[in-house]
């Protein structure tokens, strides 16, 4: 069914009035495909679309769709009615009338001229065929009352709750935690289809010890607190993740559940704030089901998505809210919520612990969770082994060496550990700290200096080199068959006089190759410097995720509108009467005269050719024959 003209083109007036934030967060919550939007005209008939008119109306409440069916009744019987007009026919205050109305103005469903509301046609005449498809009526939707109310909770329950609640939140707190650092060792690709790659999801799940379907969820969590982002293809940690990392578990905590509650829409958040201290289950979905008549797999589908992270979160307990959830959605206002669930969180979370038990055979346990600053610096030299309520770090020669590429030294890692051991420095532990310090910068890879190398290597495409004062190992790396993929040969003596090998690879490939094989390698830069490397981010085979398309279409319909800027531009109003030609349409048209003065005409436009308008005066029932340059204004009826 095409849209009326009128609303065409008061709705296309208006989205042209809107700034470019506003327009492509209308075109992003209407889901408008970029496919035949070539202008303002273009998009106002595709928001006037009946499929997209109703997908539109099926995310409304019912209180706003009673607002614009009343609002549509009084346009058509005693014209556009006013917010009090409004209130008056709904039972209903002033401000609960204005803040319905903009949701409608908003969401591209109502209009809006000089204080006075009406809905768009085919907003109109889609709510008046919803009898007949079982959806309610302009009474219905304005008479019938919603379920009963809930079954509170009972405080034996919510003891039960709470404590399920509290290893629930932890758990995920460590698995988001680990998600994070996980991603700034080595960030993770998402595919263009949706969700992260299988290899980067095992690895992830790995680490955070969730099920690998379970990832995307927790990239979600983090993403929504402004910790992981995604930069084309890759997932990696955001600017503010080490701060947030350096905090304690339950102010970690609390920026995840500050998150979640953002994720709310006023209306639900309402919804749930009311019903914080009862069981939610069916009688919430019942509630949902109604307060969102056309809702359907839409509002299910996200009413289950918000259960499950609030599941997760320790925000509820079996549908049912925890004491923490209900302090969160009940404080009143969103810092006042977010401290009070800080607070009664902290009550069910583990405490944090600042010794460890250092073990001979290289391992460190934390008898519960440690505090973020002791967790870092033990991460620092050591690999994390089990996560939990108790984690086991173990110190490796290579986890030292990383150390002490990061500027680590064994006396300061001794220092460091007699601060926090229970059980001292064991000595297989010592001897290693004083073996990898010795060891420490045997092996040096560095890129070759393609002017200083020798012909023949420059023949070859050699590109870095290994070099050590220390011939066997340097021997042992040229004979190590785990190493014959670098393809490495012998340089005899390098330019500063100590052996090298020269590989085709980049430093980076063969220093990692060297690390995993185990060996005291560093990299080193032109002077000799030991710098640190990081494993280079992989990036997806699709490259890129496409472009913001709400973006795009906005930046085309924006780039022709800005070649008539002013409403009185020939093409914007050539458009304008096109489309009232194409819906065969009435528009008021002003039409300067020979003498300089202005007329009226109220016009159904046949037809457009050679510079000049045939159309029916409405008024005067003869047809007139106008030059289009004569035309200044053109207004929907």
């Amino acid at each position: 069914m095409p849209a009326s003209s009128g609303s065409a083109l008061a709705l296309a007036a208006r989205l042209r009035a809107l700034d470019d934030t506003a327009l492509a967060r209308l075109v992003t919550d209407r889901g408008i495909r970029q496919q035949g939007i070539r202008d303002f005209f273009d998009l106002a008939e595709a928001l006037l679309d009946r499929a997209s008119v109703q997908s539109a109306l099926q995310r409304l409440d019912r209180p706003t769709l009673a607002m614009l069916s009343v609002a549509g009744e009084l346009a058509s019987s005693a014209g556009a009615p006013t917010t009090a007009q409004l209130a008056d026919a709904l039972g209903a205050t002033a401000e609960e009338v204005t803040a319905r109305t903009r949701v409608g103005v908003a969401a591209g469903l109502l209009g809006e001229e000089s204080g006075r509301f009406a809905p768009w046609d085919a907003v109109v005449e889609q709510l008046d065929a919803w009898p007949a498809f079982g959806l309610p009526s302009r009474a219905e939707l304005i008479g019938v009352t919603p379920p009963a109310a809930l079954e509170p909770v009972s405080e034996a329950d919510a003891r039960f709750v709470d404590r399920g609640a509290g290893d629930r939140a932890f758990g995920t707190l460590t698995a988001v935690t680990e998600l994070v650092l996980a991603l700034a060792e080595e960030p993770a690709r998402q595919l263009a289809k949706g969700g992260v790659a299988l290899p980067d999801g095992r690895r992830l799940a790995a680490v955070t010890g969730a099920e690998i379907e379970q990832i995307d969820l927790l990239l979600d969590i983090a993403a929504r607190a402004g910790l992981v982002t995604l930069e084309g293809a890759t997932w990696s940690p955001s600017a503010s993740s080490p701060a947030w990392l350096a905090t304690d578990n339950v102010e970690r905590w609390a920026a995840l559940a500050a998150a979640w509650l953002e994720l709310l829409p006023d209306d639900l958040l309402e919804v749930l704030s009311q019903r914080a201290r009862a069981v939610w289950g069916d009688g919430l979905s019942d509630y949902i089901a109604w307060l969102y008549p056309a809702g359907g797999d839409w509002i299910r589908e996200r009413l289950t998505a918000i259960a499950r992270e609030a599941e997760l979160l320790g925000l509820t307990g079996g549908s049912t809210p925890s004491t923490p959830g209900a302090a969160l959605l009940t404080a009143g206002s969103t810092a006042n919520g977010v401290a009070a669930a800080r607070a009664a969180m902290g009550e069910l979370f583990p405490p944090e612990v600042s010794q460890v038990y250092v073990q001979h055979d290289l391992s460190v346990i934390a008898p519960g969770p440690l505090a973020a600053a002791i967790d870092a610096r033990l991460r620092g030299f050591s690999i994390v082994e089990a996560r939990g309520l108790a984690f086991t770090y173990r110190v490796t020669g290579a986890s030292i060496t990383r150390a002490m590429i990061a500027g680590e030294t064994a006396d300061g890692i001794r220092e460091f550990l007699r601060g926090i051991s229970l059980t001292g420095i064991p000595q297989p532990l010592d001897y290693l700290l004083s073996d990898t310090a010795a060891r420490f910068g045997t092996l040096r890879v560095g890129t070759l200096d393609p002017g200083a190398a020798p012909a023949e290597s420059r023949a070859f495409g050699m590109s870095a080199y290994v070099r050590s004062d220390d011939s066997a190992i340097l021997r042992q790396v040229a004979v190590d068959q785990a190493l014959a993929p670098l393809g490495l040969k012998a340089d005899d003596l390098g330019a500063d006089g100590t052996h090298r090998l020269l590989a085709r690879f980049d430093a980076g490939v063969v220093y990692w190759t060297l690390a995993d094989a185990r060996y005291p390698v560093v990299a080193e830069d032109a002077d000799g410097r030991v710098v640190e490397l990081r494993r280079e981010r992989r990036v997806g085979a699709g490259g890129a995720l496409a472009d913001d398309a709400a973006a795009i279409l906005v930046a085309r319909v924006r780039a022709i509108a800005t070649t008539t800027p002013e409403d009185t531009g020939q093409a914007w109003l050539t458009r304008q009467l096109e489309s009232a030609v194409k819906n065969k349409a009435s528009v008021f048209v002003d039409v300067r005269l020979p003498d300089g003065s202005d007329v009226e005409y109220f016009l159904e436009p046949a037809a457009i050719a050679n510079g000049r308008l045939r159309a029916r005066d409405r008024r005067a029932d003869i047809e007139r024959t106008l030059p289009l340059s004569s035309i200044t204004a053109v207004r929907g009826a």
